[in-house]
């Protein structure tokens, strides 16, 4: 399995459609787009941004909500040799001057309703940009703005891609920045094309037929895949959503557009078995389910099954390796477990001395394979500790069995040693949540009286459920070894979280260190 030297993978998902020219590729809040839409507007916006003078490999920071203007926007760079920086509508004005600073934007694509946070943040002095675009203007625009639609309108389409490489920068996806400032990560052309090989094809097996709904907004790397790569590279139909994935919000997709295959995390999982609103099976189309973000707890999977008779295949994915290395598959599910490793991928867990560990204990994830990012842009230090020689360094803890199957015990900086024995905060937490009354559960560590670290656990109960915390200290107990269970309990209203749903547990040990 190989690609040619010369490679563009907007040209590539378009020569797949063309047979398909009339079939709906997006449905979003307003409409729907087709497969010969998407081609005619994307090689419109390629041109759009030529003519306004950006040039092959300069970046555009694309900030804007799921609607069918994003996948214009994102293979319309592609197709254009251009470099879209894909961001997170929830950050702040000072997060998007960074970006604009750091990545050297030379436009920026924005959703009208975001127009205000971006303007905001370029008042603050960030990089000028040469063009701004506007999708679904909310009012007038500024004077060095113009509205998208009417842009592409003004342009005649790109009569050809830009001849890339394969390994060529195809686009940025920034990283988490929960210790230190966002990391820029950069993706080739060739990478969304491995993803779909390895992935997108054998594992969620999608056909033409098929409607696919992301809760995981486009501008992830997990988001992504779900809603562009794997369903344009077989002829499917996406469903777009600008607004929250609340559980009505997702509820509505589900019976109005029918999805096939739905793509969530485990919080949101969480929070649609234990709202009211769940929709009845007869009422939805679901074929299949997947998870990623963090770890499923088995307990969720099952509860979701039994109402709707479908399977949630979870798998970890990074935004380093762009999407899922080690997943479930359809028939093959071992409920509390993250599956087997991708074909196409090898993984290690490996301990403190950098050497690989035996079956049943903890290790560092490192995985190997295509999809990799070529680097953090301009942050040598940080690309050495995580790209090593072919090895990426995922920054979880794992243990396999004797069957293959990896399990998560938690991201390297969460893991608490327990009378010199690891802890995994996720199997605590998997095992509150098995409680009838509990909802979401965090664990951490924290010193009792005598400076020796135990596990507390902060608990956010099932609205009209009641529990003590006697109660889930022995549930677990009965449970787990005797070491495990939380010797400090806390009944919390929420829990803090990431805008992709994941627990900030470094949240909760700062509060810790406060008190």
């Amino acid at each position: 399995m190989s690609l040619p030297a010369r490679f563009n993978f907007a040209e590539h998902l378009f020569a797949l459609n063309r047979g398909r020219a009339d079939r709906t590729a997006y449905i979003d809040d307003r409409g729907t787009l087709t497969y010969g839409q998407l081609e005619d507007r994307a090689r419109h916006l390629a041109a759009t941004l030529k003519a306004a003078g950006v040039r092959r490999e300069e970046r555009v920071l694309l900030l804007m909500l799921d609607n069918n203007d994003w996948p214009v926007s994102f293979l319309g760079c592609l197709y254009a040799g251009i470099v879209p920086v894909a961001v997170n509508t929830l950050l702040t004005p000072e997060d998007y001057a960074y970006m604009l600073d750091h990545s050297r934007a030379q436009a920026a694509l924005v959703s009208g309703a975001l127009l205000p946070v971006l303007q905001d943040a370029m008042g603050r002095g960030a990089h000028e940009l040469q063009t701004l675009l506007v999708s679904q203007p909310t009012g007038a625009l500024p004077e060095n703005a113009q509205a998208f639609d009417d842009a592409l309108a003004r342009a005649e389409p790109l009569a050809a891609p830009v001849n890339t490489a394969s390994d060529d920068p195809g686009f940025w996806l920034y990283s988490s920045g929960s210790t230190g400032k966002p990391k820029g990560t950069v993706h080739t052309h060739a990478n969304l094309w491995w993803t779909a090989e390895l992935y997108g094809k054998p594992v969620l097996a999608l056909t033409e037929d098929d409607v696919c709904f992301s809760a995981a907004k486009m501008y992830f790397a997990y988001g992504l895949g779900n809603a562009l790569t794997f369903p344009l590279t077989v002829g499917a139909t996406v469903v777009l959503m600008a607004e929250r994935p609340t559980p009505d919000a997702t509820f509505r997709r589900w019976t109005e557009h029918k999805p096939t295959v739905f793509f969530g995390a485990p919080t949101g999982f969480a929070g649609m078995l234990a709202s009211p609103k769940l929709p009845a099976r007869d009422a939805v189309a679901l074929r299949m389910c997947s998870s990623a973000g963090e770890a499923l707890p088995g307990e969720i999977a099952q509860r979701f099954k039994a109402h709707y008779g479908c399977e949630i295949i979870d798998g970890i994915g990074s935004t380093e390796m762009l999407h899922i290395f080690i997943s479930n598959r359809p028939g093959d599910v071992r409920y509390g477990t993250t599956g087997k490793p991708v074909e196409g991928y090898e993984v290690e867990l490996r301990g403190e001395d950098g050497r690989p560990v035996p079956d049943g204990e903890v290790g560092d994830l490192y995985i190997r394979g295509p999809s990799s990012a070529l680097m953090y842009w301009t942050n040598r230090e940080k690309s050495r500790d995580t790209f090593q020689g072919g090895w990426t360094k995922s920054g979880d803890k794992y243990t396999r069995d004797a069957d293959g199957y990896f399990t998560y015990a938690g991201r390297s900086d969460d893991m608490l040693k327990v009378s010199g024995i690891y802890v995994s905060p996720f199997e605590v937490e998997a095992t509150l949540m098995q409680h009838p009354c509990v909802l979401e559960a965090a664990v951490i560590g924290k010193e009792d009286a005598e400076g020796l670290t135990k596990t507390k656990a902060f608990v956010v109960l099932k609205d009209g459920s009641a529990a003590t915390e006697d109660e889930l200290k022995a549930f677990v107990k009965e449970r787990l070894a005797p070491y495990k269970y939380p010797r400090f309990l806390e009944f919390v209203s929420e829990l803090p979280k990431t805008a992709t749903g994941k627990i900030q547990r470094f949240r909760l040990r700062e509060r810790e260190k406060a008190a």
